[in-house]
């Protein structure tokens, strides 16, 4: 059937087209040089380690979105979570459905695995997608702010 949406995890021989999305994402959130994975890191990652895993949406045969994510825990819920690093549909595919598409089969991945919750970040400017994700029920944690540390200030700190 023409146009039907599937969906397939990631394998190994994925890396080329998982960084193609990556880099992509990070140039829509004007921050292309940010990256610096490569295939050989991402293979490491997640596929000799297991941290992330890969969903892929498909149209006829050809890649048109995926989202990347890994299990995070909620000692509060006492159970894993999902959290969901990117969701990226490529350009020419949007407006179709396949984010939210995207979205509904991770919500189901998550209850298949009796996660407790799914969650993400966004970027304060993406009105866009701070509406779209509002519109499925979605909820700001505006008391929460993100920390981060990495580089030389996370080296500093371990020594």
């Amino acid at each position: 059937m023409k146009n039907e949406l599937t969906f397939r995890y990631a394998q190994r021989s994925d890396a080329p087209l998982i960084l193609q999305f990556i880099r992509e994402l990070a140039d829509y959130e004007k921050m292309s040089d940010e990256v610096v994975a490569d295939e050989e890191t991402l293979e490491e990652w997640m596929f000799d380690e297991g941290k992330a895993e890969v969903l892929f949406a498909v149209v006829d045969g050809k890649e048109v979105g995926y989202a990347l994510f890994f299990h995070n825990f909620s000692t509060f819920l006492g159970r894993a979570g999902i959290y969901l690093e990117d969701l990226f549909v490529k350009v020419e595919h949007r407006g179709k459905g396949y984010g939210k598409a995207i979205l509904k089969q991770l919500a189901s991945i998550a209850v298949e695995r009796k996660c407790g919750r799914l969650e993400w970040s966004c970027l304060d400017w993406n009105q866009p997608s701070i509406d779209f994700y509002r519109s499925l029920g979605a909820e700001p944690m505006s008391d929460w702010t993100v920390y981060r540390m990495t580089g030389d200030t996370l080296n500093n700190l371990a020594e």
